[in-house]
């Protein structure tokens, strides 16, 4: 038996999880469900790229956990994040028939609070791409529209959400990799500090630091309340985020109090952005005035976006390589780099020719952008921008599956130029649903704050949902 997808798409995840609870409905239900709706719509939409249902039925079977989420279905993203006997290829032809042998730390807390993990979400090869299309999995497109891709990395959990398939969804974000889906496909979604999730239980950190864990939501509760279950340090990290004073779910609840909010419109890199996403930024500032906030236009941030772009790409290539060539030993290849795509070829390629001091001066690049960010939250408590430069792309047009890395890369930052300060520096920041283009794609609103300031964010978050809800705004060009 199945739950009625018209009701199963009204509620957010933590009113199933109380469903589940109050015993109206079955783990099972739900599960079967969600397995209903990845077949009936991922045929045109290609969310789930590995399924596990097999997995999730027992898992139900040997007894959930009784947490905060008990019962709801859950993707994880097909990059990064180890789930025991689950496939994690990263997008990758090389990776293709890799089998994770455990749960990484943010898996287990997630199966913790009771989340049922489905499958794997696509997402593009290693995560190097704003666009969801890898040559070995397929392109993801977007419910809003579907000759539109969702965005990237995160592109299959932002479809599956968007489309009504899960409630909500796992994520990671090096650059705007979480945002930016967000924004494309109508939904929240919310980048935590540096540290504020864990990596483990083996790595530390992900492209020195950048690559931030946690989730796309429909409602900002679900996201406060996810983070409430898996945020914290794990054994043996080096650092981690300051300690909440409280929990994200109660920010959530609360206004805050009035803030001085720094808005700026133009791209960092000095690209073009569409007339629409400043438009709707331009009421969404006003908005956020009628609320008691005070906004004030800023030239810029002050942090040097070209040099960050520039170390990004020595960073991202540096990172990549030793994997691709642990693979490549692994399975007896002589050169596994001509098995990528052949853009992320030349950028591995290109990553291994880098000098250590050449690696060195990009990382001190992040921490001169973190600073550069911390004097700005001296002045302001939020900074408010578009979170792209443009409306989400056509498919096609930035795959990276094709053509050499340097046009590549330049579209990849024409694309998002607002978002990787916040990677750089470690601090919070998140796209908030607010309006849509003349031809109806989503626009959401960047806003971001000083490092452990994610109490801040949740509590604006609420705040303009409640004045401005948006959970009833569903993309129809695609049903079930």
């Amino acid at each position: 038996m199945t739950m009625r997808i018209a009701e199963y798409q009204t509620y957010d995840a933590l009113g199933l999880a109380q469903l589940v609870k109050t015993k109206a409905v079955s783990p099972v239900e739900l599960l079967k469900t969600a397995i209903s709706l990845i077949e009936a719509l991922d045929p045109v939409l290609n969310t789930v790229v590995h399924r596990h249902f097999d997995l999730a039925f027992s898992a139900i079977e040997q007894g959930l956990p009784d947490g905060l989420f008990t019962g709801v279905p859950f993707l994880i993203k097909n990059t990064g994040f180890e789930v025991k006997d689950m496939i994690l290829s990263t997008g990758s032809r090389l990776f293709a028939d890799a089998v994770s042998s455990r749960d990484g730390t943010l898996a287990a807390r997630y199966k913790n609070a009771g989340l049922v993990i489905v499958g794997k979400s696509n997402t593009p090869e290693f995560a190097l791409s704003f666009a969801t299309e890898p040559s070995a999995f397929g392109v993801t497109r977007n419910p809003w529209n579907t000759e539109h891709g969702p965005g990237g990395s995160s592109g299959g959990s932002a479809a599956a959400v968007a489309a009504g398939i899960m409630p909500m969804a796992n994520a990671s974000d090096g650059a705007g990799s979480t945002r930016l889906p967000a924004s494309h496909s109508g939904l929240f979604g919310f980048k935590p500090s540096r540290m504020r999730n864990p990596l483990g239980p083996v790595a530390v950190e992900g492209i020195a630091g950048m690559s931030t864990p946690h989730a796309l939501s429909w409602s900002v509760r679900d996201n406060a309340a996810l983070l409430d279950a898996s945020a914290g340090p794990d054994i043996g990290d080096p650092y981690a985020a300051p300690a909440a004073a409280g929990s994200f779910l109660a920010a959530a609840g609360r206004d805050p109090k009035p803030l001085r909010i720094g808005l700026t419109l133009t791209s960092p890199l000095g690209t073009a952005v569409h007339p629409d996403i400043i438009r709707t930024v331009e009421e969404a500032a006003s908005f956020l005035e009628s609320l008691g906030h005070h906004v004030e236009l800023v030239d810029k941030a002050g942090y040097d976006a070209h040099a960050l772009k520039a170390a990004w790409r020595v960073i991202a290539g540096v990172n990549v390589a030793p994997a691709v060539l642990a693979r490549g030993r692994q399975l007896g290849l002589s050169d596994p780099i001509s098995e990528l795509e052949p853009v992320n070829a030349q950028w591995v390629r290109e990553g291994l020719a880098h000098s250590s001091i050449e690696y060195l001066s990009a990382v001190n690049q992040l921490h001169q952008t973190a600073r550069s960010l911390g004097r700005f939250f001296e002045r302001y408590d939020v900074l408010m921008s578009p979170v792209t430069g443009e409306l989400a792309p056509v498919i096609g047009e930035m795959a990276s599956s094709q053509g050499d890395l340097d046009s590549f890369y330049d579209r990849f930052w024409s694309h998002g130029p607002f978002t990787c300060a916040f990677n750089a520096s470690g601090c919070p920041a998140m796209s908030v649903p607010f309006g849509q283009s003349q031809f109806g794609l989503p626009i959401g609103v960047h806003l971001g704050a000083a490092f452990g300031g994610e109490e801040l964010l949740f509590s604006l978050a609420g705040q303009i949902e409640r004045a401005r809800p948006w959970f009833h705004r569903r993309p129809r060009s695609v049903s079930a």
